[in-house]
């Protein structure tokens, strides 16, 4: 878990914070919703109105419930040069009601316009993870002149030109280092939680911090070009690619609406010259073809089924955003996973204490704990909470210095002490320490940190990034599956081989850069049908964003939440296998719906030319068929 996390339930909206978004972001559902309403009003109390009361709101309800819909079709229509769907339904409708049936015609209206807008404002809400991104982008840059230092807008930055970088400001530009040495915090980036020390020559990239001492850097690229930037545009040019089966109902859609509408039109003359029928019998068939014919059946087999699956899901820490998530999702061949936070916890603990004769191990970490709470680094935090854990209590230290990148210094009881790198402390002395056990805790993945008093090294602390206590099952669980599995990280090779090898995945990748994250899960893509990512981190965004379906943590990071086409509430891993056999079961009842729906349709059309249909029959069977998917799609909320 980055610096820039917190937990996914705090930005869960309340119903008062739901009404205070701006209207115009939910005019299409409260249209839809009121629609509805509507219709139900004029269904209670068809007995206690007049028949124009009762038609005047149903009319109101059309215009309601039908008008984005209608104005989208139409407009869609004349850009496109091609009929859809919306074309059809209103169609639809309004012959329902020019033969009397005014309930029918305004059902079809409100399932349609609600469908819609649930549609739109999914869409509204994936296009905001990039204000996050921006809020991460520093505006302006303290930049070096003749005169000292001026304050300036990032974008007015030339290659060339000198900042300077504070102590806790993130970088405002791509870079490289000319003068000074800092921890830089660069989970924006890489994702790993760890700062890495910079120093002279050093490239440091905008959106990272600056953790402890002041930098001077000389900007490398315009503000335009920065890796900080890619990042965005990676994200917007995943986003704006139409999946296959989203082309092919598209085509489908188009294809539909023309043979139906044809088939009507000849409907309103045909059977008069051809059969003999009356042209109130020829214009009464061609009115049930129109209504029977409408895909309302077909529509009701999906909605109700994918948002009993998301009911259901987000009542077992699984938030999906959307249908056609929850559909690829049972087709997942392959799944690249993000370490930190993702497979691993996000932050260090430490593994180990080894401690010389000349000290006692509670001695030993009363000190070293009491030297680092006065540090903010992760490390030193995570050893003062351990001391923590252990009971162990902590003092007062004289004389603390901060030696940036390298460890701290301190006086206690006239004692010198440091804490710190091989090379802080002596790298000779360090590695030779306990029968040189340095290079096999390195070997285990660990980040190791020596503690020397006066002029002897007393001991160290092993720290690692630990995996997650249900990563080992879910990866388990997929592996049963079929699922091949693949790590993506920034971190080096040795710690990457060491997670891999003890969670049993696939295969790994270290040293990944949000670009190379892209660029792997495309080459996985050419390789595998249906491929899945999964992280949590800024860093991770764009690869969410390439994948089929994009996973993140629930405490990942605004981005991610937002780029991702589905959130593991609860941040537990092993939750992927049950959302795949989630969409398994949607995607059986679905196909039930469809094939169901469909042999309906086909079988009202044949009763209706063979004139052994009349209306209400008609109309019964197509809303009976309807409800019958609706009742099977609900049996997703079980189990």
């Amino acid at each position: 878990m980055t610096t820039d996390s917190r937990a996914f339930t705090d930005r869960i909206p309340t119903p008062s914070s739901f009404f205070n978004l701006k209207w115009k972001e939910h005019a299409e559902l409260i249209a839809a919703l009121l629609s509805g309403l509507l219709v139900l009003t004029a269904w209670i109390f068809h007995d206690s109105v007049t028949t124009t009361a009762y038609i005047i709101m149903h009319i109101i309800a059309f215009i309601i419930g039908g008008f984005a819909k209608a104005k989208e079709g139409i407009e869609d229509t004349l850009q496109e040069k091609e009929l859809n769907v919306e074309l059809l339904m209103i169609l639809a409708a309004i012959g329902s009601a020019s033969i009397g049936y005014w309930t029918e015609g305004a059902i079809l209206i409100f399932i349609f316009a609600l469908s819609g807008a649930l549609e739109t404002y999914t869409m509204n809400k994936s296009h905001k993870e990039l204000s996050s991104l921006m809020n991460l982008q520093p505006e302006n840059a303290t930049l070096f002149t003749e005169n000292g230092h001026q304050v300036v807008a990032v974008s007015a930055l030339n290659i060339g030109d000198q900042i300077l970088v504070k102590a806790g400001e993130r970088v405002p530009a791509d870079g490289a280092i000319i003068k000074g040495e800092s921890s830089v915090d660069e989970s924006t980036i890489t994702g790993e939680s760890v700062p890495v020390v910079k120093g002279i020559q050093h490239d440091v990239f905008a959106g990272t911090v600056n953790i402890s001492g002041s930098l001077t850097v000389e900007v490398t690229k315009p503000s335009n070009e920065t890796l900080f930037q890619k990042i965005i545009e990676m994200v917007q040019s995943a986003q704006s690619e139409k999946s296959p089966s989203q082309l092919f109902i598209e085509r489908f859609e188009s294809t539909y609406v023309k043979v139906v509408l044809i088939v009507v039109a000849f409907m309103l003359f045909l059977p008069h010259f051809l059969f003999g029928w009356s042209w109130m019998d020829t214009i009464y068939r061609a009115m049930i073809l129109l209504v029977v014919a409408s895909p309302c059946a077909l529509v009701a087999s999906i909605m109700p089924a994918t948002l009993s699956a998301i009911t259901n899901g987000a009542r077992w820490g699984l938030l999906f955003k959307g249908g056609v998530h929850i559909e690829n999702l049972a087709h997942i061949q392959a799944i690249a996973f993000d370490k930190t936070g993702t497979l691993t916890n996000g932050k260090p603990k430490v593994t180990d204490c080894v401690v010389s004769s000349s000290i006692e191990e509670k001695h030993l970490l009363h000190i070293t704990a009491s030297i680092e709470n006065e540090s903010n680094h992760p490390l030193a935090k995570a050893l003062v909470d351990y001391a923590t854990q252990q009971g162990v209590s902590l003092r007062n230290v004289d004389h603390m210095k901060d030696v940036s990148g390298k460890g701290v210094t301190a006086k206690i009881d006239g004692e010198e002490w440091r804490v710190g790198k091989p090379e802080f402390v002596g790298k000779e002395e360090a590695y030779s320490f306990q029968g040189g056990i340095t290079e096999s805790l390195a070997q285990q993945g660990k980040t190791v940190i020596f503690v020397k008093r006066d002029d002897r090294v007393v001991g160290l602390f092993a720290l690692k990034d630990t995996v997650r206590e249900d990563t080992k099952k879910a990866i388990q669980g997929l592996k049963k599956r079929g699922v091949y599995t693949i790590m993506l990280t920034g971190d080096n090779p040795m710690t990457a081989s060491v997670i891999a090898h003890e969670i049993g995945i696939d295969h790994y990748v270290a040293e990944c850069m949000p670009e190379q994250k892209v660029n792997e899960v495309k080459k996985l893509k050419q390789h595998f049908n249906q491929v899945a990512m999964v992280g949590d981190g800024i860093n991770d965004a764009p690869a969410l964003a390439t994948a089929n379906v994009g996973v993140a943590m629930g405490e990942g990071t605004d981005v991610a939440l937002e780029t991702a086409d589905v959130v593991l509430m609860k941040n537990h891993l092993s939750k992927i296998v049950q959302a795949m056999k989630l969409s398994e079961r949607m995607n059986r009842v679905v196909k039930q719906n469809v094939i169901f729906s469909i042999v309906v349709i086909i079988l009202l059309i044949i009763s209706n030319f063979a004139q052994v249909l009349d209306l209400p029959l008609g109309v019964i069977g197509h809303e009976g068929s309807t409800i019958l998917v609706i009742l099977n799609g609900l049996r997703l909320l079980k189990g």
